[in-house]
């Protein structure tokens, strides 16, 4: 809250901010899939089994619905009104259906010369009703399910959503859990409600969830406030952070510290030479991390899509060849924009930066008064919240999740030693999807089997007790209550005796 004023608020938002602009940060949906991009003109882009470009995307609203034509172009699909006044004709039952494979008239062949004559899959999938020989006898329902399952396969229409903390948190455990560190999205919802997550505050956050618990947090807070990122090794990883997209406003209330000079502060041994100490290369290497593990992270994407989803009319090795010279010219260009010696004193300013960015962190820590800490790391719990506690002001929460609850049953029986904390609480949530559609609303057969861990509670002052004397002559009747009881069951003893 002090450091309120020091720091500049964020601009306020852009007229066209509902607008796809180039260079933002966008989420393709395509029915419960998602992927996050970057748009580029001229880039070429896999998505479930299609491949296009994101030039025709610039200037359209978000939320716009976007149909895959021939050439990799995207052009916005025009809302069709279905007809209401016709009635279908469908069966009663589905008992005298049998899968055979011979309802179908049109076969593979017929099918990929449509696709070839450039017919849309709407005309596609039209053509496919009208050559079921079992289509009419099939129930509304089973029509209903036939119909969205073929357009799912023969309609190649996308979505271009605006990054959303639900988006990317549903996005990654779908796709790639692992990073994440299993980290369902109900889950991270109740970590950003028990930690009281909001503009102004002063926050510490330890994670190695890709950075999308730092997203989250930076998202709710508005570029309001400020958060100490703790990160281990090189530099804290942020690919998830960047498809949020923001603004640099909000990167100036963000800072960074090495959780291996944590010791060191809490000790009062730590100094600005410490981090000069470090090699050279370690603040670029920080500062350039995040980045790299993005571009690794998207590049993993795309050849998973090119693998398992090879797109169709194209060649494998054409689009591996254009995406590894887009590569390549994207490392080559900094070398080749200035000689040798503006780019070792670019180096030379980015580490005096981020030198700087570690001594504020540090005068931040040193100020013991953060109103929050949240811990979701692939590390154990509990020497990092027993030392990470001392950085929190007393009437503070606090937010622990853990993929499993064994680390976090120790680190709550550490915690209830240790004392200086209260309300203590170890829960999981469960979460279950229902299908909601008329006459047929039931939960869904497949569930998640479980989301992690969160132990949470607040921070309470320890030496107040000690400093009171009225509390202290207070305590030491309490005492003195309390060692009659057990005098009275020692003059028992000798009774026993022989």
């Amino acid at each position: 809250m002090e450091n309120s004023g020091e720091q500049p608020g964020p601009q306020p938002p852009h007229p066209g901010d509902h607008r796809i602009r180039d260079g933002d940060f966008v989420v393709l949906k395509r029915e419960d899939v998602f992927k996050a991009v970057q748009i580029q003109r001229r880039k070429k882009v896999t998505f479930e089994k299609q491949w296009f470009y994101l030039d025709n995307v610039i200037g359209h609203s978000y939320g716009t619905t976007f149909e895959v034509t021939s050439g990799g172009s995207l052009q916005p699909k025009k809302k069709k009104e279905e007809p209401t006044s016709e009635t279908k004709e469908a069966g009663t039952d589905n008992r005298n259906i049998i899968d055979d494979g011979k309802s179908q008239k049109l076969t593979q062949d017929d099918i990929k010369a449509l696709k070839d004559k450039g017919i849309k899959g709407e005309e596609i999938v039209q053509q496919l009703i009208e050559n079921s020989t079992t289509f009419r006898d099939k129930t509304e329902f089973a029509q209903d399910k036939y119909i969205k399952k073929k357009k799912k396969k023969y309609e190649a229409i996308v979505t271009v959503v605006k990054p959303s903390t639900r988006i990317l948190s549903i996005m990654y455990y779908a796709r790639e859990p692992g990073k994440i560190n299993h980290m369902r999205y109900d889950t991270l919802a109740q970590m950003l409600t028990l930690g009281n997550i909001r503009a102004g505050n002063k926050m510490i956050v330890m994670e190695t969830c890709a950075g999308l618990v730092l997203g989250a947090m930076m998202e709710r807070m508005g570029g309001f406030g400020s958060i100490i990122q703790l990160y281990p090794g090189g530099g804290p990883v942020r690919a998830a952070t960047a498809c949020f997209g923001f603004p640099k406003s909000f990167l100036s209330g963000l800072y960074e510290f090495p959780l291996n000079k944590v010791d060191s502060l809490l000790n009062g041994t730590f100094s600005a030479e410490m981090l000069s100490s470090e090699p050279k290369d370690s603040a670029l290497a920080e500062e350039s991390n995040g980045t790299l593990e993005e571009e690794k992270q998207t590049s993993e994407q795309e050849n998973e899509d090119g693998m398992a989803e090879t797109p169709e009319g194209s060649h494998p090795e054409e689009q591996e060849m254009m995406e590894i010279i887009s590569q390549d010219a994207e490392h080559k260009e900094p070398k080749e924009r200035g000689s040798k010696k503006d780019y070792i004193q670019e180096k030379q300013r980015r580490q005096e930066e981020q030198r700087k960015r570690h001594l504020e962190a540090a005068a931040l820590l040193s100020e013991r008064n953060a109103d929050g800490l949240i811990v979701a790391s692939r590390f154990h719990p509990t020497p990092l919240l027993l030392s990470l506690l001392d950085f929190v002001a007393p009437s503070r929460p606090f937010v622990v999740y853990c993929q499993y609850k064994e680390p976090l049953l120790e680190c709550y029986t550490k915690l209830r030693e240790r004392g200086g904390v209260i309300n203590l609480r170890l829960s999981e949530t469960w979460l279950r999807n229902y299908q909601v559609l008329p006459d047929r609303s039931h939960p869904k057969l497949l569930m998640s089997g479980g989301g992690g861990y969160l132990l949470s509670g607040f921070t309470v002052a320890m030496d107040n007790l000690k400093a009171d004397a009225s509390l202290t002559s207070n305590s030491s009747t309490l005492e003195s209550h309390k060692t009659e009881e057990p005098a009275a069951k020692k003059r028992k003893c000798p009774e026993s005796d022989f």
